[in-house]
């Protein structure tokens, strides 16, 4: 069942489109790989979808009982953000705030459901330490717990494994991967490494000058494919 579908969309700011014309849609257990140069519109896409960011034309559409407010999202972190001195529980803890209308207090069923997020993201060690003392990995791991209490059924991710070194970033992809498969996630993830993105997901939407949306197979196959294969030759 369609859990996002986007209809003919273009997006950018101040009426000045850098996409147009934009339409896929997402499957409840889909993990889809949104790739693109830079410039080509992939976070300003995700944010639409998130309801941060008005479309120029176009519909987004939920379905399987989806709310905009049931969506996980874990954006880039900013050099603030990476800094911030709470407790790793108490960031946690936050991914339920746009669920709860005017209460300062979690529930008991929140506490658990926290402590259970931060189990898969196995960072139940760390649930008293200053997040600000923690190495990147762990803080995208955190991070990723915070989105999962946000999440019923769908994570967006915006480059979660940016400026981690390569023994990290495959422990992140392959929980995001679990996450997929074992906890039966919805992932939309931006990512700029191709390799990757072909290996873990299921479908891949190209943003740029030919846009393509289609399974991993049929994208190995397409011109977009070999467009940016010019130019990323690392990547294959």
């Amino acid at each position: 069942m369609a859990q996002i579908k986007c209809e003919n969309l273009s997006l950018g700011y101040e009426s000045t489109e850098i996409v147009s014309g934009l339409s896929f849609q997402v499957n409840a257990g889909d993990y889809l790989c949104v790739v693109g140069e830079n410039g080509s519109g992939k976070t300003t896409l995700m944010k639409a979808i998130l309801g941060i960011h008005k479309q120029i034309k176009g519909e987004i559409t939920f379905g399987d009982g989806i709310k905009r407010g049931d969506v996980g999202y874990l954006p880039q972190q900013t050099a603030v953000q990476r800094d911030f001195p709470a407790s790793v529980e108490e960031i946690v803890l936050s991914g339920f705030q746009g669920k709860k209308k005017f209460s300062p207090f979690y529930t008991a069923e929140e506490k658990q459901t926290a402590l259970e997020n931060m189990h898969k993201m196995n960072v139940c060690s760390l649930r008293d330490r200053c997040y600000r003392e923690l190495s990147g990995g762990q803080q995208q791991r955190v991070l990723l717990a915070r989105a999962l209490c946000a999440a019923d059924k769908i994570l967006l991710l915006d480059e979660p494994t940016s400026g981690l070194d390569p023994k990290v970033c495959s422990d992140m992809y392959a929980l995001i991967k679990e996450l997929n498969e074992k906890y039966g996630m919805t992932v939309i993830m931006i990512s700029h490494d191709v390799e990757a993105a072909l290996r873990y997901s299921t479908h891949i939407l190209h943003m740029g000058k030919e846009a393509f949306f289609g399974t991993v197979e049929e994208y190995k196959k397409s011109d977009a494919s070999k467009g940016f294969v010019c130019h990323h030759p690392k990547h294959f």
